[in-house]
């Protein structure tokens, strides 16, 4: 009798740990999986590293000065690549003309054609007689916009593209335990064998014990007591009758029904990741992206006032007049004029009334790019709203976004009284950034 019972209580136990070896396996597996993915994320330029900065020999601070003046003028019509938009490509332009005859075509190109210049006639002809319009920089400027154009070639010229592998690979092909995947592939299959292994294990025990009771059924010699042994079954009306487990169950289920109740009250008026339909299919991640117009060239108010104001078709016929006049996105724009009728854009970024938000006090007073709350809207094919755009989102931001007080002297007998009675950083909160009536009066 003792026999008998320990097989039919191994039976159990071994079923037991098949189900607990493949909850492990799974874990291990999706351990696995977030490992992988946290190494090829983690993967890039190394602490210390110099792949990545600004090649060339010009001050970072002129190629930055000229970043900016390239992005508000110059990229609604030219690439700093070779990529043709209104007027041509940028790359290597100083090495086709002289420092001096950019200056003066940037300055104004009109006069350098009348004068005759067989180089600015030339490139007036082959872009359709575009007339690029004149800039009162001054010759700094010009030059550190050059500086800039010109660290994007070296950039792009010191970028690695594909390495090359051992003999008889694939440039560019993962190769050896370090590439990814690698270790990955032969664990997959590792863990597959494994669990087919143990099911097969299972199924085998389960037909030898099916077996030794049928035979030990046809015994008659047994005892009462291990023929009750042998055929006792697990009675699971035991376990849905009791009152503690339907007391569990209910509390249970009133728990989730709360939880769910309350996600859908907290959620009413967030509208993240909202994406309505547009009347004219707008690609940001082609105009912002690709082609790298800054987001004032569209949105000219954005740090000057307390809307970002949303662009006009004569701005999208700045350059739309030349370029893919055909497209029958770019037709609707053409209509819209003919019509005098504006755009009917759909608003995605909503406050309600009661709340007050500048613009301007953002971007142009904090310093606040336009990605921290509209999310990565250069690579937005359809633009959504990223953020949650909640009370208690602006305020998590007050908190932690320090302000920078450094030359204005507005701040300093403020910063003084907040350091001898605050240890940690002079934030907008510390300013009164988190008082009702800064947003609500």
């Amino acid at each position: 009798m003792a026999m008998i019972s320990c097989i039919l209580k191994t039976k159990h136990k071994i079923f037991l740990a098949f189900l607990f070896s493949l909850t492990v396996t799974f874990g291990v597996q999706a351990q696995g999986g977030e490992s992988e993915q946290a190494d090829v994320a983690t993967k890039g330029v190394e602490p210390g590293s110099t792949e990545g900065a600004q090649a060339g020999s010009a001050d970072p601070a002129v190629i930055d000065a000229g970043a900016a003046l390239f992005k508000n003028n110059c990229a609604v019509c030219h690439s700093a690549g070779s990529d043709v938009i209104v007027g041509p490509g940028l790359k290597d332009v100083q090495k086709r003309r002289s420092e001096s005859w950019l200056i003066s075509w940037i300055k104004n190109s009109q006069a350098l054609i009348q004068s005759g210049d067989a180089d600015a006639v030339a490139v007036y002809n082959e872009y359709n007689k575009q007339a690029m319009p004149s800039f009162a920089f001054s010759d700094d400027e010009i030059k550190s916009i050059l500086a800039y154009v010109g660290s994007q070639a070296d950039v792009a010229a010191a970028a690695p593209t594909t390495v090359a592998g051992p003999e008889g690979t694939t440039p560019g092909e993962n190769v050896g335990t370090e590439a990814v995947g690698a270790v990955g592939g032969y664990l997959d299959i590792v863990l597959v064998v494994l669990i087919i292994v143990l099911i097969v294990l299972v199924v085998t025990l389960l037909l030898i014990t099916s077996l030794l009771k049928n035979y030990l059924n046809k015994n008659r010699d047994l005892a009462e007591e291990d023929r009750e042994i042998v055929n006792q079954r697990f009675d699971f009306s035991k376990i849905y009758k009791s009152k503690a487990v339907r007391t569990l169950v209910l509390l249970i289920f009133v728990v989730v029904l709360l939880d769910l109740s309350l996600d859908k009250v907290m959620g009413i008026g967030i509208q993240e990741g909202y994406a309505p339909k547009q009347p004219i299919a707008f690609s940001h991640k082609l105009h912002a992206g690709e082609h790298q117009i800054d987001c004032n060239y569209c949105h000219s108010t954005v740090y000057e006032s307390k809307s970002a104001s949303i662009p006009s078709a004569n701005i999208c016929m700045n350059c739309h007049s030349q370029i893919k006049k055909e497209s029958p996105e770019i037709q609707k724009i053409y209509r819209a004029i003919e019509r005098n009728k504006p755009i009917e854009w759909v608003r995605i970024h909503n406050l309600p009334d009661l709340a007050y938000f500048n613009h301007s006090q953002h971007t142009q007073v904090g310093g606040v790019e336009c990605q921290t709350c509209h999310g990565p809207i250069q690579e937005m094919d359809v633009v959504y709203q990223y953020s949650p755009l909640t009370m208690g989102w602006c305020i998590d931001c007050h908190r932690e976004t320090p302000l920078n007080t450094e030359g204005n002297e507005y701040y300093d007998n403020l910063v003084k009284l907040h350091d001898a009675s605050s240890k940690g950083a002079f934030t907008v909160a510390s300013n009164g950034g988190t008082e009702c009536s800064k947003c609500h009066y």
